[in-house]
C-alpha cells in the first residue's frame, strides 16, 4: 500500500508543480494589477482605452478637443484650493485609502504654493472599493464636511485624511470636529448617506474622461486645453506640465 501511495505521489508531483507555476503566475498579475490601480499607472491595464481610438484619452499627454470635452467642467459644487480665476487649473481624482495619493497630496500642495496665484487645484473624489473600503465612506465623510462647514472645512479635513489613516467613524469624527463641523450634524450626515451621490457623481465623471487608476489629474489653462497626469509623479515631472500648459 506504501509504495502504490508513493507512485501516486510521484505521479502526482508533476502536475501539483505545474499548478503551483500557474498560481504564482496569476498572484503576481493581480499584484501588478492593483499596484498599476493604485498608483495611477495604466499602461498595463485591460480596461485602458487604446490612444488609437480618437474618443478617448491618451495614457497621459495633451488630450484632443474630443477627448478634452469628456471632462466635467468646472462647477460650484467642487472644492478649489486657490485662486478660482488662476491661468491653470489642476482637477485630481483621489482616493483617501490610496497610498500614492497620500504620497502625491504634498506635491499637489506644494504646486498651489510655487504658483503663487497661477495654479488652483480641484479635488474630486474617485473611490477604488475593490481594494479600498474605507476609501467611500471617508469620501462621503469629506462631502459632508464640505455641506457642513464649507470649502475651507473640507480641505482642513482633507489635509489631515492623508496625513494620517482614519480607521473608523470616531476617528473621522474627530477629524471633522477639528476642521470645526458639529460632530453631531457630522454623524447624522454620514449616517444618512446623502453625500453618496455627490461622491458617485465625482467617480462616474472621472471615468467617463478616461481615470483608471489614482490620483489622475487633469491640467487645464484658460484656452480650455487640457493634459492628462496620471499617478504620484514628482514635482518637476508635473511642474514641466504645468509650465507647457501656461506657456500654450
Amino acid at each position: 500500500m506504501a509504495i502504490e501511495k508513493g507512485a501516486l505521489i510521484e505521479k502526482l508531483l508533476p502536475v501539483l508543480l505545474a499548478l503551483s507555476i500557474v498560481l504564482a503566475f496569476v498572484v503576481g498579475m493581480l499584484w501588478q494589477r492593483v499596484a498599476n490601480i493604485e498608483g495611477g499607472n495604466t499602461a498595463n491595464a485591460p480596461t485602458q482605452p487604446t490612444n488609437n481610438a480618437p474618443n478617448n484619452p491618451p495614457a497621459s499627454g495633451k488630450l484632443s478637443a474630443d477627448q478634452a470635452a469628456k471632462l466635467p467642467k468646472v462647477s460650484s459644487d467642487d472644492h478649489i484650493k486657490g485662486d478660482k480665476n488662476a491661468l491653470v487649473m489642476l482637477i485630481e481624482y483621489s482616493d483617501y485609502e490610496c497610498p500614492f495619493c497620500k504620497q502625491f497630496h504634498p506635491t499637489m500642495q506644494k504646486l498651489v504654493d510655487e504658483y503663487k496665484g497661477q495654479v488652483a487645484w480641484i479635488y474630486r473624489d474617485f473611490p477604488l472599493e475593490v481594494i479600498h473600503p474605507k476609501a467611500k465612506p471617508t469620501a462621503e465623510a469629506a462631502e459632508c464636511v464640505a455641506e457642513l462647514g464649507g470649502d475651507d472645512a473640507f480641505w482642513t479635513f482633507t489635509d489631515a485624511a492623508f496625513a494620517g489613516a482614519p480607521a473608523s467613524l470616531n476617528d473621522l469624527t474627530a477629524l471633522a470636529v477639528k476642521a470645526g463641523v458639529s460632530a453631531t450634524d457630522f454623524e447624522s450626515c454620514t449616517k444618512s448617506g446623502r453625500t453618496a451621490d455627490k461622491v458617485q457623481a465625482d467617480y462616474d465623471g472621472g471615468s467617463g474622461a478616461g481615470i483608471t487608476g489614482t490620483p489622475g489629474t487633469f491640467v487645464i489653462n484658460n484656452k480650455c486645453e487640457v493634459w492628462l497626469v496620471p499617478g504620484a509623479l514628482p514635482f518637476e515631472s508635473i511642474k514641466s506640465t504645468i509650465d507647457e500648459a501656461l506657456a500654450s
